[in-house]
């Protein structure tokens, strides 16, 4: 009977920012201490970026099942089971002893962390007008950006010298995501056909025709791989900046909270490039616009000392995590509503190896060499061919009437 009862979108979409803050904010606590993970459990470098990119490249196993939950038992059910085994895969980690503990309870955490992500994007699609889903995601994807920029900020100038432990810094940042699990189980809601928004699902096309049309779409895979990119940008960046400073002689706190400010500037770019893209009625060349400054920053970055890296960080946080909530909202104004959720776990999928391959890449290449400057120069190559999948990208957008 909870279907029948008015909901408010905002609300739901207040609880969907809240779930992408404890997200992120649990996954970005760990660079700023990753140093010290190394130290006290005698971690590599590649080992570090394993643990760190664990939860991300997870969802190449488990965002398209999540796809299929969210589309077969709604976002409810689906987005708040994976709310709670993410809850409890972080608490797991504040117990951890060493490399297996640890990645044990990332594993679970990975798994929860999948299993919501679909979600919110479907949740958009199927609560918000199509035309506003890029304006939508943005404000959601806020939650994204605050929740990395306050771990980087906070964790070790002020969370650990008051735990004393990188355990106790995994519990304080796992307490976000239990609160957003219980609110996601109270408040979010299926829209039903006694809906006071009454938002349908299509039912144009049957459940065969809608999965197959969504394999065969060009243009999905475009994203597909555009999405890969970026997340080979944003968690390679996001992981390894704070080493990259103190590589170039910044302290242990001046390299987080340089590496804080692309976050931070995640803040007004993933809210106002999707608005300009809704604005103007473009999609395409906010993508490769944005790729073609990352590879700039990128190359860039291999020179500069400690006192030009400010501008790249402010540069590489308005560019990488911009475009983000565009690449996550294309798949809602490509395919019918009844596949959102599958394009959504096809895009986060495949897109999401990025993640784990960046920051992987880029800790064998610090153990390896020492250095994080090979890591930047593929980060240019993977920024180059961001650029040309910007341009093959069709036109979805189109420019909104005067009374919108």
């Amino acid at each position: 009977m909870e279907k029948d009862k008015p909901q408010n979108p905002w609300v739901m979409l207040g609880c969907a920012w809240l779930l992408a803050f404890a997200m992120f904010g649990r996954l970005l606590c760990l660079p700023p201490i990753g140093h010290l993970i190394t130290e006290k459990i005698l971690l590599s470098h590649g080992q570090l970026g394993l643990i760190f990119s664990l939860p991300v490249g997870m969802l190449a196993v488990v965002a398209v099942p999540g796809g299929f939950l969210a589309d077969r038992y709604g976002i409810r059910k689906a987005g708040g089971f994976g709310a709670a085994v993410m809850a409890a895969g972080s608490l797991l980690t504040s117990t951890a002893g060493g490399f297996w503990d640890l990645l044990g309870g990332t594993c679970l955490f990975g798994i929860g962390f999948s299993l919501v992500y679909p979600n919110l994007p479907k949740l958009v699609g199927v609560w918000f007008p199509r035309e506003k889903a890029g304006f939508v995601t943005g404000i959601y994807a806020t939650g994204i950006g605050t929740g990395a920029a306050v771990a980087l900020t906070i964790t070790l100038r002020t969370v650990f010298p008051l735990v004393k432990s990188f355990q106790g810094v995994f519990f304080i940042w796992s307490l976000p995501a239990v609160l957003a699990a219980i609110l996601w189980w109270m408040l979010v809601r299926d829209p039903g056909v006694s809906s006071q928004h009454k938002p349908q699902y299509d039912q144009e096309t049957n459940q065969a025709h809608s999965s197959e049309s969504v394999w065969k779409n060009k243009g999905l895979w475009l994203v597909v791989f555009a999405f890969f990119c970026n997340n080979v940008h944003f968690y390679t960046w996001s992981g390894w900046t704070p080493k990259l400073m103190m590589l170039k002689g910044a302290s242990p706190n001046l390299a987080a909270f340089m590496s804080s400010l692309i976050q931070w500037m995640s803040l007004p770019a993933i809210f106002l490039v999707p608005w300009f893209s809704y604005k103007l009625g473009l999609r395409k060349p906010f993508v490769w616009m944005a790729a073609t400054i990352m590879a700039l920053a990128s190359w860039a970055a291999i020179y500069a000392p400690v006192s030009w890296s400010w501008p790249i960080m402010v540069v590489v946080g308005i560019a990488v995590t911009g475009t983000f909530p565009i690449l996550v909202s294309l798949p809602i104004e490509m395919v019918p509503k009844a596949s959102i959720g599958k394009a959504s776990g096809l895009v986060l999928s495949v897109g999401y190896m990025g993640g784990l391959v960046g920051p992987l890449m880029a800790g064998y290449s610090m153990d390896a060499t020492h250095s994080l400057n090979f890591a930047l120069v593929v980060l240019v190559g993977v920024g180059i061919i961001w650029a040309l999948l910007g341009f093959l990208l069709p036109e979805t957008g189109s420019r909104p009437s005067p009374q919108e």
